[in-house]
């Protein structure tokens, strides 16, 4: 039995660990794309494929630059709120976010041939950023759990891959906690080839509150009584996925239009959980109360390129196909834990707290997300009216980490492979001026990327946005909703009991833009 000590330590350090436990979630927040941009672009619903004319539409298909008639910049600001409902055991709780928002910002630059002498008529280039996705988000979830505690994430670390041996999670006198928990990051070495660092981490976390025991030198059991668990999770998210634009495309005659978009994609996320659970135990020995904090952010870059055509059939009715490769990111993850108990002994309750104070710095990794195939359409009203519709496809079983063979990502990309399916997005959108005013509406149905949509369910979008013209310049204004039910699991193992969220976002976006 361990000494009924409190263990306190904060000592800040770092540790070049090899992997953190990483889940589809990760995969599927840079996988799944959202509809973000320009007023004028949200107002009809992303639908710009065969439309273009606007900065934001570089991201359907980079012809769409070319039907710019004069360099051109637009500036774009959004005040975004997402609000959440959980269900978790028959307790609904709310929680919501919101934030302001610099989203969009671009130009471009159109260049005409007026000699005549060439059938190549025109050239566009455009630079653009985008704010590609708000991680700003706010989650509670409370219920009573009879069946699972928390304690079981750590006893599950410590008896997974044929378990931990018992001498790494006992402190030697010449080790201090931080220094302990740091060498166990290192891990996997040749004395331990089935122990990984952040599994052998897990399980020195809890064996040093108490929250499980050794029946032999590599099983363990849980300390936590059967009871009812009360049980409380609070989730916050900020950060973002920005991405830059350089686009190039040239018009043959005034039927074909081509064009190509190189993308750097950068990303800064910071998730921050506070998973808090309580028992009506009455057991005289056993652990009545667990705190576990996670705090994981996650930075890095990617690269992309889009290619794209638009045919104008007639002069009223074009249709465009776009091509959109995956994105190869590289990230960097970085974790800091605690862990937090009350365990009686004989009835008389001590608290435990495993502080290591270490930030887990893990070695970068690839992700690489699906593909994307976009067909459109797009019939014009003379100079009075658009109507849109553009039809996309994505494979996302085709999503990967990198290095493929390496722990834990051969199983992580096994269940995606096996689980995740090709999933069609539409987008529908209206247009229609009236003098200097042009009035907007759009429909987004994004089809979840599951092959059973109850991880990760279907979104459906609805905008709606008006415009203002007055010389060489342009004022729109957007709204947008959307909402999309998924499932968010407490911890990654052990527990198989998920808060059903339905989210719901809603957003006002107003852009400016200039001809010059």
């Amino acid at each position: 039995m361990k000494k009924n000590i409190t263990i306190i330590i904060a000592v800040l350090t770092f540790s070049a660990l090899r992997a953190q436990e990483t889940t589809p979630e990760d995969a599927l927040r840079y996988a799944v794309e959202n509809l973000t941009g320009s007023a004028r672009y949200r107002g009809m619903g992303g639908a710009f494929g065969a439309v273009g004319g606007d900065l934001s539409a570089l991201n359907q298909n980079p012809a769409g630059s070319l039907f710019f008639n004069n360099n051109f910049a637009t500036v774009t600001g959004s005040i975004y709120n997402a609000k959440n409902s959980s269900l978790y055991y028959g307790t609904r709780t709310k929680d919501n976010d919101g934030s302001l928002d610099l989203n969009q910002a671009g130009v471009v630059f159109v260049f005409n041939d007026s000699s005549g002498k060439s059938n190549w008529k025109k050239i566009a280039i455009a630079f653009n950023y985008e704010n590609a996705n708000n991680f700003n988000n706010s989650i509670f979830s409370a219920g009573i759990n009879p069946y699972n505690s928390i304690g079981n994430y750590f006893t599950n670390q410590a008896n997974a891959n044929g378990g931990i041996p018992l001498e790494l999670l006992t402190i030697q006198p010449d080790e201090t906690f931080y220094e302990l928990y740091d060498y166990l990051g290192t891990l996997p070495d040749s004395s331990y080839p089935n122990v990984n660092g952040f599994q052998a981490q897990q399980a020195f976390l809890g064996y040093s509150t108490y929250l499980f025991d050794s029946n032999s030198p590599n099983t363990y059991s849980s300390n936590v009584p059967a009871a009812n668990y009360s049980q409380q999770n609070y989730y916050t998210s900020t950060g973002y996925n920005g991405k830059i634009i350089g686009n190039f495309a040239t018009q043959y005659k005034d039927v074909l239009f081509l064009g190509l978009n190189i993308n750097a994609h950068f990303t800064d996320y910071v998730k921050t959980t506070s998973l808090i659970e309580q028992n009506d135990g009455l057991a005289a020995n056993g652990v009545s109360y667990i705190r576990f904090d996670n705090q994981l952010h996650t930075y890095g870059a990617g690269f992309s390129f889009n290619l794209g055509a638009i045919v104008k059939i007639v002069p009223q009715f074009r249709v465009g196909l776009a091509y959109e490769s995956p994105t190869w990111y590289r990230l960097t993850d970085e974790l800091a834990q605690y862990v937090e108990s009350d365990y009686s002994t004989n009835s008389v309750s001590s608290t435990y707290v495993a502080d290591p104070d270490i930030i887990n710095v893990y070695a970068p990794y690839k992700i690489q997300t699906p593909s994307k195939w976009t067909g459109s359409m797009a019939y014009l009203f003379g100079k009075k009216g658009i109507l849109s519709v553009d039809v996309s496809t994505k494979d996302y079983s085709t999503t990967r980490f990198k290095p493929k063979n390496e722990y834990p990502y051969v199983g992580l990309n096994q269940f995606l492979k096996n689980n995740l399916d090709n999933a069609v997005e539409v987008r529908v959108g209206g247009e229609y001026k009236i003098k200097q005013f042009s009035l907007r509406g759009g429909y987004h149905f994004d089809q979840s990327p599951y092959k059973v949509d109850q991880p990760f369910g279907d979104l459906t979008g609805y905008s709606a946005g008006v415009g203002y013209s007055f010389g060489e310049n342009k004022i729109d204004l957007a709204y947008s909703y959307e909402h999309r039910n998924m499932n968010q699991s407490l911890v990654s193992s052990g527990m198989n009991d998920p808060a059903r969220i339905s989210r719901y976002n809603n957003n006002i976006v107003i852009s400016y833009s200039i001809n010059f």
